[in-house]
């Protein structure tokens, strides 16, 4: 019978033990924001090197690169969700200054975003844009300027407004 209580008691030290690591684990994973889990490359990141052709036939690079980037895709959601809103923040910045990268067949979608944007359609793996953003999810929103992400978001309202606009 001690054997039993002694068994008992050990068993439930080790639960308390368990209990106390399981949070503090749950703790610091709250700390860690979904922006630094999310974006691969974070303000003050280089984007790495790429050439890409949008629908209108222009070529775009790094180097040309300026303004508002944003990569959608068709069975996203999310992206659908916020589209609208992107529309919207894409007409008040200018078609120069805002470039979507666009994965999946929707052309509807894709005109829409062409009339306020510079678009690239995008592959399965996401493309040569999305391998120098180093960018896996959808919707990502990236500002960037000479060559740097200067900003990043996931959803429209976070992305900030450029002084003078």
């Amino acid at each position: 019978m001690p054997f039993v209580v002694a068994a008992l008691v050990l068993l439930g030290l080790l639960c308390l033990v368990n209990l106390l690591l399981t949070v503090g684990i749950l703790r610091r994973m709250r700390a860690q924001s979904a922006a630094e889990t999310l974006f691969a490359l974070r303000p003050g990141s280089a984007i790495g090197e790429f050439a890409a052709t949008t629908t209108d036939g222009e070529p775009v690079t790094t180097a040309t690169l300026t303004g508002t980037v944003a990569f959608f895709s068709a069975d996203c959601a999310a992206c659908h969700d916020a589209l609208p809103d992107f529309l919207a923040y894409a007409r008040d910045q200018g078609r120069d200054n805002v470039f979507a990268v666009f994965g999946g067949d929707e052309p509807d979608t894709v005109r829409a975003l062409a009339e306020v944007a510079r678009v690239v359609p995008a592959d399965l793996d996401g493309g040569p844009v999305a391998a120098a953003f180093r960018n896996t999810w959808t919707p990502a929103m990236y500002v960037v300027a000479d060559g740097r992400v200067v900003a990043t978001a996931g959803r429209v309202p976070e992305l900030p407004v450029p002084a003078g606009r």
